[in-house]
């Protein structure tokens, strides 16, 4: 019985945490439209990775790219970012990447501890106000780009959004 309840709270809790992430998605998606970058050339940057070493955006040129700006403490985003680790080992080898910017004040170490719990195998940077200045003041997260390989931002999405999603995208860019 007791396995049968901790499953049963674990899906009430997935499900409450998704629907307030529809319902901030939402709200967030409709400033999205307002506000697309889509068709734009993404802006460029240059950040610190977990370890301190700097990356920039150009670093990932002629690959298809999923930015996502997340955080530690985002219930979707720690939904969404176990997708991206699916996809990156899915398509690494065909010119594809995911990209995180981690918005977290904590510091990279907060991060590191996070990343290794989740297995994130994919390039995580720390973001500043610059970078999410650069990409519409991003206010809500998640926030995530998916970026072709001629460097031009083909669709943004914020709020949760599910694997399926990211990967019609990607393929057709691939």
């Amino acid at each position: 019985m007791k396995p049968h309840c901790a499953s049963r709270s674990l899906n009430v809790s997935l499900i409450a945490l998704l629907a307030v992430g529809f319902v901030c998605s939402s709200t967030a998606r409709a400033r999205a439209q307002e506000t697309s970058l889509a068709g734009k050339p993404a802006p460029g940057w240059q950040l610190k990775d977990l370890n301190g070493k700097s990356v920039k955006f150009s670093d990932f040129r002629r690959k298809v790219v999923i930015l996502n700006f997340w955080a530690t403490w985002c219930a979707p985003c720690r939904i969404e970012i176990p997708h991206f680790v699916e996809l990156q080992k899915e398509y690494a080898d065909k010119g594809f990447t995911v990209i995180g910017i981690s918005l977290d004040d904590q510091g990279p170490e907060a991060v590191k501890k996070f990343v290794k719990q989740l297995a994130v195998d994919y390039p995580i940077v720390i973001g500043n106000e610059k970078v999410t200045e650069a990409y519409g003041r991003i206010d809500a997260i998640p926030a995530t780009f998916v970026i072709d390989r001629q460097g031009h931002i083909v669709s943004q999405h914020l709020g949760y959004d599910d694997k399926a999603t990211f990967e019609k995208e990607i393929q057709s860019l691939l």
